[in-house]
């Protein structure tokens, strides 16, 4: 992808909306409707990399309630011709097809490669990835799991929804609030997971969530690793303009 001149391409993770309660999202909610009203002015792209909400399931015919004011901007925003992609987070990894037949969004399950101005990036939303996060490895392969999701599927949605809720909160495994603190470069295990892939090939930028961390660290000379933070405490996101990668806040 070209990046027209004056354009950029923004990125921006881990909103985690419903997250502790509906009303109590609303504000943040708001915020960052706020942010892709403003970004849209001069976005070439805008990537989504993942737990936009704390919990998200896709029935047949039913999606969760609430979040109309992010849904609304996003399909405006597309409809003005401004690609979006969305790359699922541990907290919304149950998509099956809304996204795309609605919004127009491509959806991603796993990490992918870009290449802007000659410039490689590769982007995920960052769980299960490095030598860590085995907790968490062990839930995903539940989640994942065809059988266990349609045993899910058949509660009832309020039901199925409630329940999901209440442990998308509680559940400090699988909301990532447990390590939400910097474990210096050589326990980073996204780090060492970019250092690895590094061996394979080279790549000019890691961007990653996950971690709910602003941190931009230097792999070697050439290639750098970016995690993007939230929109719960810090509210940062990415900015690449054709030339250089910059963290900012809202």
């Amino acid at each position: 992808m070209e990046i027209p001149k004056g354009k950029k391409i923004y990125f921006a993770s881990d909103n985690h909306l419903g997250a502790p309660t509906s009303d109590k999202s609303r504000p943040r909610e708001k915020k960052f409707v706020a942010w892709l009203d403003e970004v849209k002015q001069d976005a070439a792209a805008i990537f989504l990399m993942g737990d936009l909400f704390d919990f998200w399931f896709e029935y047949k015919t039913v999606i969760p309630k609430g979040f109309t004011r992010t849904l609304g901007k996003l399909a405006e925003i597309t409809d003005s011709g401004i690609p979006v992609y969305f790359f699922v987070g541990n907290h919304d990894l149950w998509m099956n097809g809304y996204f795309e037949d609605e919004l127009n969004i491509p959806v991603f399950h796993k990490p992918q490669e870009f290449t802007f101005n000659n410039t490689s990036f590769f982007i995920g939303h960052g769980d299960g990835l490095g030598p860590d996060d085995k907790g968490y490895k062990r839930m995903k392969k539940v989640f994942t799991n065809p059988f266990f999701q349609w045993l899910f599927r058949w509660l009832h949605p309020d039901i199925g929804v409630r329940i999901a809720q209440y442990f998308s909160v509680k559940n400090k495994l699988i909301s990532g609030d447990d390590d939400a603190k910097f474990l210096g470069e050589d326990n980073e295990w996204l780090v060492a997971y970019c250092k690895r892939k590094l061996e394979e090939k080279h790549r000019d930028y890691f961007v990653f969530g996950h971690r709910h961390l602003p941190l931009d660290i230097q792999l070697n000379e050439g290639s750098k690793y970016i995690n993007l933070g939230d929109w719960i405490q810090y509210y940062t996101y990415g900015v690449f303009d054709g030339q250089s990668f910059e963290l900012k806040e809202y």
